[in-house]
This record gives structure tokens, sequence and C-alpha cells, in this order.
């Protein structure tokens, strides 16, 4: 008979246990600038008429899922630095599991909608508000996160159903897709593959999607007569581009690799974009 895991012991983001104090103050001062500087984002473009743009749309939308994404982690990482414990039950690792890989899936294809309107502000500038309509901007915004919501189900689910009869040492701070498999005591192979697609179709796929509205859009660029305007149209684009290759940089890092590799390196890695990302994305983009 398999005794099946009630609880999860998470490894942890800090190691030395003498300072802390230090890291919930740390931690704390994070999670505050990314709820407040978040939230200033959304607040502001919802108040100021000027900001009701396609863009600042799509800005406000990354807003929300930074905070979707930071709240999964950070609050229950604050009460087990506070209380001295590592665990989390079962099923808040499947809840946490779920809306985190909700709001990085649907961030994926996100950044890619927002490279989209790029291109049409660029290359297609007098069509674009005719194709960027206020219909069009609800739309796309559906699809995205009707997508996101859809793969991180099947996802969480195939992960749920899966045997755990210990150890229950998560090589993380948090529950994510790959230490999870490491763990199971029974056959990870469609999480897996399922795992694989996703790589392929909303990392890969949407990666690939991105450059090449950015090709098209330093084409345009460079037809653009005088520094000056090359600059102008440039300068709309670098924000983006910045928070692009922070993201896909950990994201394809962590997730590219097969569940049998080691585990521990991707911690660093994991604390960029669960936690640095949703605090410096407003700031960028400010």
């Amino acid at each position: 008979n398999l005794t099946k895991v009630s609880e999860f012991i998470l490894e942890g983001v800090f190691d030395n246990p003498h300072l802390q104090g230090l890291y919930i103050a740390i931690s704390l001062c994070l999670y505050l600038a990314a709820i407040l500087s978040n939230s200033f984002v959304i607040i502001a473009t919802l108040a100021h008429p000027p900001l009701h743009t396609p863009m600042y749309f799509f800005i406000s939308n990354l807003a929300i899922l930074d905070l979707v994404g930071i709240s999964s982690v950070l609050p229950k990482m604050l009460e087990n630095l506070i209380l001295g414990k590592n665990t989390i039950s079962f099923e808040g690792c499947v809840a946490q599991l779920y809306t985190f890989t909700f709001s990085g899936s649907t961030e994926l294809i996100l950044l890619t909608v927002m490279s989209y309107d790029r291109y049409l502000a660029i290359c297609q500038p007098l069509h674009y508000v005719a194709m960027m309509s206020k219909g069009t901007c609800i739309s796309l915004m559906a699809g995205v996160w009707g997508i996101g919501t859809v793969n991180s189900l099947i996802n969480t689910l195939l992960v749920a159903q899966l045997d755990f009869c210990g150890p229950n040492l998560v090589q993380n701070f948090l529950c994510e897709i790959p230490p999870l498999l490491a763990l199971s005591c029974s056959s990870t192979y469609l999480s897996e593959i399922m795992v694989y697609m996703a790589d392929i179709i909303l990392g890969m796929g949407n990666f690939l999607l991105l450059v090449l509205s950015y090709c098209l859009i330093i084409i345009t660029i460079l037809k653009i007569q005088g520094s000056a305007g090359k600059w102008k149209a440039f300068s709309t684009c670098s924000s983006h581009l910045a928070i692009v290759g922070l993201f896909y940089s950990t994201i394809i890092y962590t997730y590219i690799q097969p569940t049998s590799a080691p585990l521990k390196k991707n911690k660093t890695v994991s604390i960029m974009y669960t936690l640095v990302t949703p605090t410096l994305n407003p700031l960028i983009y400010s």
C-alpha cells in the first residue's frame, strides 16, 4: 500500500537561519513594492483618460498578472519565514501550482500580443486605430486569459492525480511542475509530455512570434529618415524588450530542461521571475 503525502516541505529561499529577520524584511519590502507599483499602474491607467490606449490597456493587464503571480508565492513564503517552518499542504501546493502556472503562461501570450501591438503602431501606423479597436483589444485579452487558464488547469490536474509517497522535500521555495514531478512515485510521462508541449507551443511559439514582430519593427525603423525619428520609434519598444529578455531567459532556463536535471541551481533563477520581475516590470514601464 502507498502512503500518500499530505504536505510538502519547501526548501526555502534563504539558508542562514541567523538572518531570519533580515530575510523577512527583504521579502516584505519586495512584496509591498510589487503590490504598490503594479496597483499604481492599474489605477493610473483607469483614472487617466490619455492612457486609455491599447498599449496601456495591455500594460495594466500585465500588472494584474504580476500581482497574481507574486501573491501566489510571497504570502506563503512570509508565513513560513515568520513561523520558522517550510511546510505547505498538498492542497495548498496544488493551488499555488495552478495560480503561478496561470500567471506565467498567460504572461507569455500577453507579451506576444504586446509585441503585435508595437508592430502595428510602428509598421502600420495609418491602420493602427482601426485594427486595434476597443473590441479587438478586449477579444485579444479574453483569448490570452482563456488560453492561460486552460493550460494551467490541464497541467495542474495532471500533477494533482500523481502519487506522492515520499520523499516530500521540494527543492525550491514554491510548488512548480519540475520539482514536483521529480518527487512523484508514479509515472510522470503524460505530465512531462504536456509540459514539453506547453514549452513548444506557449514558450517557443510565442518567442518566435516575438522575434518575427521585432524583425519587422527593426526593418521599419531602419527605413525612417533621421536619428530622432528612429530613436522615437525604438523608445516605444525598449521597455517591452527589456521585460521580454528578463522573463524569457529565466523561464526557458527552468522549463526547457528534463525533470532529471539538477533542481537546486534553479532556485536563484526562480527568484528572478517569481519575486524580482513582478517588482521591476512597473518600474521599467514607468
